[in-house]
């Protein structure tokens, strides 16, 4: 969904003069908060900005206007943010991500930059920190939280070693991690279903997946094993 480019004017933001900026995607399975982004961002002063929903319309829409930067949030419904970064990557590899999230730590942020995100948004942020990541991202620099730089550079230097049960759940896909996480929440695959708004057999198959990658036979296995490596619940899950 594309929103009317921005003229040049004063920046009410910065108090100075505003510059055309790049074209940017915003990718949110929620409209209210990516329609508010992107006016933030046209107010900022970026040349062109578009809307997208889920996965498919974010690759949709960045063949067709083939924008400078893609910020992408790591819950889509049913999908997993990480799966269309990686999607994003293999087929843009000179495309700028930004990855902007309602959680996630210092972990969850430094699989982002691996991913090959510019940088790691908390949507907690104020406007100002909201304009300066998108900016540095703009320019080729790479934004982080003040909060966060000192855990994300120590996980980065000096990784803990990965114990037998992380490199398994290193082999799972974003979605089937997604779908894990669910699984430790207490979660049945019927309740898994209606949580990720997939089918039921869909639901299914993606077991079937984790339980085979992770070489155990029953779905308590797999959990407690996920335990062992470290995965806790999402936030947003209710058992």
């Amino acid at each position: 969904m594309p929103l009317t480019p921005t003229a040049r004017a004063e920046s009410p933001i910065h108090g100075s003069v505003w510059y055309v900026k790049s074209s940017l995607l915003v990718v949110d399975d929620h409209e209210g908060i990516a329609v508010a982004l992107a006016h933030l961002l046209e107010t900022d002063g970026w040349a062109q900005v578009f809307v997208a929903s889920d996965r498919r319309e974010a690759m949709e829409l960045t063949a067709r206007h083939r924008p400078d930067i893609v910020s992408v949030d790591l819950t889509l419904g049913p999908e997993h943010g990480l799966d269309l970064l990686q999607d994003l990557r293999a087929a843009y590899p000179h495309l700028t991500l930004v990855v902007l999230t309602a959680s996630g730590g210092a972990d969850v942020a430094v699989r982002c930059l691996r991913a090959g995100a510019s940088a790691f948004v908390p949507k907690s942020s104020d406007p100002a920190d909201l304009v300066a990541a998108f900016a540095a991202a703009d320019q080729g620099l790479t934004w982080l939280p003040g909060s966060m730089v000192g855990p994300i550079i120590s996980l980065l230097l000096d990784p803990p070693p990965a114990s037998v049960w992380e490199e398994l759940v290193a082999t799972l896909s974003a979605r089937e991690y997604g779908v894990l996480e669910l699984m430790v929440a207490g979660l049945d695959r019927r309740a898994i279903a209606e949580e990720l708004t997939i089918s039921l057999n869909t639901v299914r198959t993606h077991v079937k997946n984790i339980l085979a990658k992770l070489g155990v036979h029953a779905s308590l296995e797999a959990v407690s094993l996920a335990l062992r490596a470290g995965v806790r619940p999402p936030e947003r899950a209710s058992a």
